[in-house]
């Protein structure tokens, strides 16, 4: 079967589990970087690391999640033959700080949700302030492990300014701005692609413009991985739109029908069902077409753009 549902050649059904092997060991390569990171063991320069804020963390950051973000970054650096420790502390950094915007994300004062990636979100499992720490914690912690980095010095200050801009007033905590201004206020199309672009896009991009920085690409390669970032960004928001409005909870491993509930401003308010998943198809086939350029080895990245597509969590 096609991920939407279609029947597969032999040869795609193989390009599909191509894939899933290579988000499959991003996500333990993931995973295990985050273990070592989160251990009771205090980094050089700590003095100590709280029990119940560190569990906090774990719990936030730890066995859930398909790493989909330390993926894009890891395979964008696999296009320029960069690959080992370097990029994988990097995609671990990232995934901290994308965790941390979920933990703050989930708050009564923001979006109020109790489930995340299938179990309480870390307010309901510890408690608000708690989950607050957690989630500075773990923001302050990405930028350690990139200011850490074993790498040339430039790379270093490319990868911590990207990462602060795209996390920033300018990017994710803006777009939350907006998305929360935006709520039950009537939104034209700009500006609702505006707002996901820097909610949820702006974290997307960054994975694939750090893969190109940490690969050395040349200017025009790193615009295009950009723009596909881009699209991709696009594509995961109409995508999570569509699963809050069509999905389980259960299979969603979060809350669904609470952004028509909430007066959230989304495509699928603007174009309905059908307008949204044509919005989507679209966007994809625009990121697949940016990845031209690089042939046969940007396949897993085209893979990842119809992942995107078809994910129901």
């Amino acid at each position: 079967m096609r991920l939407d549902g279609k029947q597969l050649s032999p040869q795609s059904e193989a390009m599909k589990k191509t894939f899933q092997v290579s988000l499959g060991r991003a996500a333990e390569a993931t995973e295990s970087a985050l273990e070592e990171l989160l251990s009771s063991d205090p980094r050089p320069g700590e003095i100590a690391r709280p029990e119940q804020l560190l569990s906090a963390m774990r719990h936030a950051a730890l066995g859930g999640g398909k790493r989909l973000r330390p993926f894009l970054l890891i395979e964008s650096a696999r296009l320029f033959g960069k690959t080992g420790e370097m990029v994988i502390q990097t995609a671990a950094a990232l995934e901290c700080l994308h965790c941390y915007s979920l933990v703050h994300d989930d708050l009564p004062a923001m979006d109020d949700d109790d489930l995340r990636r299938g179990r309480p979100t870390v307010h309901k499992a510890f408690d608000e302030a708690t989950a607050i720490l957690a989630g500075d914690a773990l923001l302050t912690l990405a930028f350690d492990i990139l200011a850490g980095l074993d790498d040339d010095a430039n790379v270093r200050i490319e990868l911590i300014g990207g990462l602060a801009r795209s996390a920033g007033i300018g990017g994710m905590a803006g777009g939350q701005m907006l998305d929360l201004a935006a709520e039950n206020a009537p939104q034209d199309e700009k500006a609702v692609r505006r707002l996901q672009s820097m909610k949820t896009g702006a974290l997307i991009r960054f994975a694939c413009e750090a893969g190109a920085i940490l690969g050395g690409a040349s200017d025009t390669d790193r615009a295009s991985l950009i723009a596909y970032g881009n699209c991709l960004g696009q594509a995961f928001q109409l995508a999570d739109d569509l699963i809050d409005v069509t999905g389980q909870t259960a299979s969603a491993g979060k809350t669904t029908g609470k952004d028509a509930a909430r007066g959230k401003a989304t495509l699928i308010a603007i174009h309905g069902i059908a307008g949204a998943r044509a919005r989507l198809d679209e966007t994809i086939d625009e990121a697949i077409g940016l990845l031209a350029p690089f042939g046969t080895r940007g396949a897993i990245l085209t893979d990842g753009a119809r992942f995107i597509a078809s994910r129901e969590s």
